[in-house]
């Protein structure tokens, strides 16, 4: 589908369009109509720029669906584990790991990560790189973050940053012989959020990290 600020469009080029499929239509009149009013806002605003497209359609989806879930008699407990399960479905953890195999993986990630968040992030982020990283090892920061912003901003924050950040730990916690480290996010209170991957040699005794 077409990638346009348009609430259809958004929420079919997120993680819940196998979700929204599954509702029924006055859920998912209301999810629009939510969603409407969620794009104006933001375009009002500047932030639903063309860098910040795919994570406005996970985060305004997120909002809109909670809402309409809400309307229709879920609990904010309910609407939670609705959203969050199809939410973390969305993810394809097994391309991370496939490609951790790759013996130049850490190389690849430290090209692949600046170079789409380059593309693939507009007003609201900020981040600090590390190029003098060993082959070993690969570091960076996020100081801004549009999802802390987002929720933040609509009292939100404490139900969907972390899930969010949980993201992060699906798509990189079980890397081939690589150690996904974070300490802190900024979702979850943290003055930052630190990414940090270090790679173990083959056949070395080591334990993963629990990062949040």
């Amino acid at each position: 589908m077409k990638k346009v600020y348009e609430p259809l469009s958004m929420v079919m080029n997120g993680r819940y369009a196998v979700m929204y499929k599954k509702l029924s239509p006055d859920i998912q009149a209301d999810i629009l109509s939510g969603l409407s009013d969620l794009i104006a806002e933001e375009k009002a605003s500047g932030y639903a720029d063309k860098g910040n497209y795919s994570h406005l359609c996970n985060i305004l989806s997120t909002i809109a669906i909670d809402d309409a879930l809400q309307k229709h008699g879920k609990t904010p407990e309910e609407a939670f584990e609705l959203i969050s399960t199809h939410m973390w479905s969305a993810l394809t953890p097994q391309t991370f790991q496939k490609l951790s195999k790759l013996p130049f993986f850490l190389a690849l990630m430290r090209k692949i990560i600046p170079l789409g968040f380059k593309y693939g992030s507009g007003k609201g982020w900020k981040y600090v790189w590390h190029p003098e990283d060993s082959k070993e090892f690969y570091h960076f920061e996020t100081l801004e973050c549009l999802y802390h912003y987002e929720f933040g901003k609509r009292g939100i924050l404490e139900r969907f940053g972390p899930m969010f950040c949980r993201s992060d730990i699906i798509n990189y916690g079980n890397l081939h012989n690589i150690d996904f480290q974070r300490s802190q996010t900024l979702c979850q209170g943290g003055q930052m959020c630190d990414f940090r991957f270090v790679k173990h040699r083959k056949g070395e005794v080591w334990q993963r990290t629990r990062s949040i």
